[in-house]
């Protein structure tokens, strides 16, 4: 039987997502409860994927992982759950033999989060009509050999809450550090210290400048879109997931209040 898994994570204590030597990682952490488990006992012959790689530090919302399985009933969101931390399987899948959680995928959307302040909102708007549509991401992103820099954006708008930007993307891939990169260069504008014409060029690859990514904190993988799939949510999973989620809301938004009293204090 071939499953496929949802999952949520937050990603400031990992390596990011891929499994690496020496390192805490998502795919490390899941990996291993899926062995302990039952779920998966080779790798190879259980055909792994995931659906993308997250950098150090990025979180996500509906990162997505298949494999096959003998023992479906070990690898259950809510036992699954039991052995990690600040990882929350909370949905599953039956899916085709041929299904691969990466190429299988139809579209992906990421949210960034930024602070607005001092930020030109409507040049920012501006420039977002231009990015729909396919174009050459070379210069919104790391070097990959041999992968090419053309990507396909089907969705980007921004959405200003209070002091924060919040920048959602779709498109059919994506490139590595390519939406931190899009986010660097929409600040650049928002600043006044680039413009459309600038932007222009370094879509149509006419121009090459290299851009730094802004920082991994502010990005999450919303979701991942497959043809036709039905996602099952395991409702105690989700709900034991969203009882710890709100605990660490409260226990960051303490932090945040500390740090503000602080800051307003030193004025």
């Amino acid at each position: 039987m071939r499953l496929a898994l949802k999952l949520a994570y937050l990603g400031t204590e990992y390596h990011g997502f891929q499994t690496q030597p020496g390192v805490p990682t998502v795919e490390g952490k899941l990996l291993k409860a899926l062995r302990d488990s039952g779920a998966i006992k080779n790798l190879s012959k259980a055909r792994y994927s995931a659906a993308g790689r997250t950098d150090r530090g990025v979180h996500a919302l509906g990162q997505v992982i298949a494999f096959d399985t003998d023992n479906p009933d070990t690898s259950m969101p809510r036992l699954l759950n039991s052995s990690l931390s600040r990882i929350w399987v909370y949905a599953w899948a039956h899916v085709d033999q041929d299904f691969n959680a990466r190429t299988s995928a139809q579209e992906r959307e990421y949210r960034y989060m930024l602070p607005g302040k001092g930020l030109d909102i409507p040049l920012i708007r501006d420039a977002l009509i231009m990015f729909p549509g396919v174009h050459d991401f070379g210069n919104f992103a790391d070097e990959e050999k041999g992968k090419s820099t053309l990507c396909d954006i089907k969705r980007i708008s921004i959405e200003v809450q209070g002091n924060w930007i919040f920048l959602d993307i779709a498109a059919n891939r994506f490139l590595m550090h390519m939406v931190r990169k899009i986010a660097t260069a929409l600040k650049l504008i928002g600043r006044g210290e680039k413009d459309g014409e600038w932007l222009t060029k370094m879509l149509a690859a006419t121009l090459s400048e290299k851009l730094e990514p802004l920082d991994a904190r502010g990005l999450i993988l919303k979701n991942v879109t497959y043809p036709g799939m039905k996602w099952n949510v395991d409702a105690y999973a989700r709900d034991r997931a969203l009882e710890e989620i709100h605990e660490l809301f409260i226990g960051h938004e303490i932090t945040a209040r500390i740090l503000e009293e602080i800051e307003g204090g030193m004025i």
